[in-house]
């Protein structure tokens, strides 16, 4: 089973489908704690609401953060973090001590419209000024630098001719919600092999 961290810094619609789909027995998972880098995260008042812990570390001197992120994974017994909307670059020390057990849902199909300043808006607002026809979501693994690691599941939407910025949001959104737990539910299942730049799913 995984024991997940789920890392946030804003609503936290992808947390939420998360646990959607442990209650619905749809992911062999139990999210032990949820961690934001913004006191003020909507998806920590939603995870008290559901009971589940909630930590910011947004008073921890910069320095301290690396130990106080071990410190609180430890205690919550994680084996394995989930980014959902997380806009920072985790420590190069967290991604070592959890090589190819931390993913991150990213609101393209990368390799394409990834990296620094990819994020939110930003990437649909780069999706559409490029004349893409097509759009989607990417489940892939965390490893030092933004949207870089193997790739483990993508789903596609199409980009509408009269698509804005929020319309094509929302429907990539939906198709996050999709592939995250469904992507989960594959390292639950011990389904994820990682060969040097990519990733095989196991049958």
């Amino acid at each position: 089973m995984l024991v997940l961290a789920v890392f946030v810094s804003g609503r936290g619609s992808n947390f939420l489908s998360i646990q959607r789909a442990i209650a619905e027995h749809r992911l062999d998972a139990r999210i032990a704690v949820v961690i934001s880098n913004r006191r003020d995260a909507t998806a920590l008042e939603s995870a008290a609401a559901l009971g589940i812990p909630a930590r910011s570390f947004a008073g921890v001197a910069e320095a301290q953060q690396v130990a106080w992120m071990r410190d609180t994974l430890a205690e919550a017994g994680v084996n394995f973090i989930a980014l959902a909307g997380y806009m920072k670059l985790l420590p190069g020390e967290i991604v070592a001590a959890y090589r190819h057990r931390i993913t991150n849902i990213h609101p393209a199909l990368l390799p394409s419209f990834g990296g620094t300043g990819m994020y939110g808006h930003h990437v649909h607002e780069a999706v559409l000024s490029s004349g893409a026809k097509v759009s989607g979501a990417t489940v892939h693994l965390v490893d030092e630098e933004y949207d870089r690691g193997q790739i483990v599941a993508q789903r596609c939407v199409p980009v509408l001719p009269h698509d804005s910025v929020e319309s094509l949001a929302a429907r990539v959104l939906e198709i996050e919600h999709q592939i995250y737990p469904e992507a989960l539910h594959l390292f639950a299942e011990d389904r994820v092999e990682v060969r040097g730049n990519r990733t095989i799913i196991l049958s």
